[in-house]
């Protein structure tokens, strides 16, 4: 077949033909190193990755079949992922928290029959209707004893050495590699059928990430954060680091005997990297390149403190990084610049185009088809809602400045309206996270009693840290506006988060103002409006 426009070819996205080639052609390589030391070349990765495609195949898996993995990050999930994906069917990755109604949805809504399900999970199917699930590859400690699935252990599915039938057509770029299912933080999950092409997109985005590179994996490979940086060490030829989760206090010690040159790290995790006590060794690691999302002062302090480049993103599960920036940042939420082939514009309520300076919800749309998810499975009126008018909308306010760099202010369902002036709940909680004692804050709308919105924010501290409210507003005062200072502080141990880790604001925000909710007011505490000069 013949391939015209920009698009990527199968050679240089489909996994099959991707690993068939590097083990081809840079055979003794190395492709992967796990925590406990054992490694893969590019020829083992595809010993490992056809043996587990044959069994599937003599299981009745075939080219465009959903095939659910809930497995933690090791070799089993690495071999899982790939081998599906090596037969032409669509890998579905199940987040390690899933539980109760959640779980019974995603499996259900996924359509598939079949799973790989580590032993330890398996009781969670127990109280739950997974109508369709048929078959169960159990991945470590024993086989249980019940008979509402076909189970079968992981060695029984292995078959070293043996033939791969090729799929029945040629694995196209447009075909879909995975469904990756969002957080739901307003409505159940949805699945994001992911092509080849998107998949590639997104890896090709990250300019930081060399041919060659090694990328330190430490999140979940349930997330496109973790299966994507798989995805994209293939497409650069590169290598992996891969460990079961992330830990603050082994974080640099893996870096420095796992030898990655790059990974990525959620803004949540920063502060405590930050906070732990400076050393003489802070730089002796290795690392070159960090990318974070989203940009806040903890991300640039990281990068001064630790002698690292750091990148910001701006993307999601559905899209493939529209906005890059770095490594020379110096602002609050700063995103970058829409890559080669993205338009993105900043829009009102009716997608028209606002001033610059002025903020609006970013709408993205690319010059080539695929490059973005193509729908949520069995939602098409989700799929025609974010693509109104031909743009998919983010949901994310943004304004743009002077000199073209897009800024990230909030999410619109975030977005607190207090007394006529519109305040970024990111904004605030950048300025409080600064506070001695504060390992995370949100911050949220509460009802007032003359109109709109009052700023409540929730904090937790780190442990065995106390907060001193009044301090805590004698802090903010230089740092925002009068109006974006809160008037309700609210203590708590956790917040309420999804299964894939975003704080569940709707949750606090219908909790309102609980009987140990401090307010500044009750306090004598005001704020008075600044006066020009």
């Amino acid at each position: 077949m013949t391939y015209y426009g920009r698009g990527p070819t199968p050679d240089e996205c489909v996994v099959r033909n991707l690993i068939d080639i590097h083990a081809r052609d840079r055979g003794d390589e190395v492709f992967i190193v796990y925590d406990d030391g054992e490694s893969w070349t590019y020829t083992r990765l595809r010993e490992e990755v056809r043996s587990c495609a044959a069994g599937l195949q003599r299981l009745g898996i075939g080219q465009g079949d959903h095939v659910l993995v809930w497995l933690p990050n090791g070799p089993e999930a690495v071999r899982s992922l790939l081998a599906i994906n090596y037969l032409g069917a669509v890998c579905v990755p199940l987040n390690l928290s899933y539980r109760g109604n959640v779980l019974e949805h995603v499996i259900t809504d996924s359509g598939a029959s079949f799973m790989f399900c580590h032993a330890g999970l398996l009781d969670r199917l127990d109280d739950i209707d997974t109508a369709g699930l048929e078959t169960i590859v159990v991945v470590g400690g024993e086989m249980p004893r019940q008979n509402r699935y076909a189970m079968l252990a992981e060695s029984e599915v292995l078959k070293p050495g043996a033939e791969v039938d090729p799929p029945a057509r040629e694995i196209q770029p447009w075909d879909t590699e995975f469904v990756l299912y969002t957080s739901g933080t307003t409505g159940p999950s949805k699945g994001v059928l992911s092509s080849y092409t998107h998949r590639h997109a997104h890896a090709m985005a990250s300019t930081c990430i060399q041919p060659g590179d090694r990328r330190f994996i430490h999140g979940p490979l349930s997330h496109t954060a973790g299966a994507g940086a798989i995805y994209t060490t293939l497409c650069k030829a590169g290598s992996i680091a891969l460990v079961e989760s992330f830990k603050t206090d082994l974080f640099w010690d893996q870096v420095r005997r796992l030898k990655p040159q790059v990974t990525s790290l959620l803004g949540a995790t920063i502060p405590f990297l930050l906070r732990q006590p400076p050393s003489p060794h802070d730089r002796d690691h290795g690392l070159r390149a960090v990318i974070v999302a989203p940009i806040d002062e903890n991300a640039i302090a990281f990068g001064k403190r630790f002698g690292v480049e750091v990148y910001g993103i701006y993307s999601m599960t559905e899209m493939s990084v529209p906005l890059f920036c770095g490594p020379d940042l110096d602002r609050v939420g700063q995103c970058g610049t829409p890559r080669e082939g993205v338009e993105v514009k900043i829009v009102d309520e009716n997608d028209l185009e606002v001033e610059e300076g002025q903020s609006g919800q970013l709408i993205v749309r690319c010059d080539d088809p695929w490059v973005m998810m193509h729908g949520y499975l069995n939602n098409p009126a989700a799929t025609a809602k974010v693509w109104q008018n031909g743009w998919f909308h983010t949901g994310d306010l943004f304004r743009r400045d002077p000199d073209g760099q897009y800024i990230f202010m909030d999410r619109m369902n975030d977005m607190v309206r207090r007394r006529g002036e519109n305040i970024s709940s990111f904004e605030v909680e950048t300025a409080m996270s600064q506070f001695p004692g504060v390992r995370e804050v949100a911050i949220v709308g509460a009802e007032s009693e003359f109109s709109e919105d009052e700023i409540l924010a929730v904090i937790c501290p780190i442990p065995g840290a106390e907060i001193d409210c009044a301090a805590m507003i004698e802090f903010l005062r230089p740092r925002l506006p009068h109006f974006m200072i809160p008037r309700y502080i609210r203590i708590m141990d956790d917040l309420p988060r999804t299964t894939t880790q975003k704080i569940i604001k709707a949750q606090l925000r219908d909790g309102g103002l609980t009987a140990d909710t401090w307010d500044r007011e009750a306090h004598g505490i005001r704020i008075k409006r600044e006066q020009m000069a």
